[in-house]
């Protein structure tokens, strides 16, 4: 399943949401590029995709849900990719 939340993220000028996947990354970046979001806006575990983009994602078949219930999905799936873990080795 692919979950998105409400554009609410500002940044450079526009407001954004993070969508993800809870089945696989191959499912979350299949999508992603239905949708006609670079692969550029992956991050980690998910992609951070523009307000312009958000009614399409949810047309496409994406839920919407809080913010908060985003890494709590991501954990329960096994897909969260702190940012601690994906830091290089010093």
């Amino acid at each position: 399943m692919l979950y998105v939340d409400r554009p609410a993220w500002p940044w450079r000028g526009r407001l954004w949401s993070h969508l993800i996947s809870d089945v696989s990354p191959a499912e979350l970046h299949a999508f992603a590029e239905a949708l006609g979001v670079s692969r550029r806006a992956f991050d980690r575990d998910h992609y951070d995709i523009p307000a312009e983009r958000f009614a399409m994602a949810v047309w496409l078949g994406a839920e919407v849900v809080p913010s908060r219930d985003l890494v709590a999905l991501l954990r329960r799936s096994g897909l969260r990719r702190p940012k601690h873990l994906t830091r290089p080795a010093r």
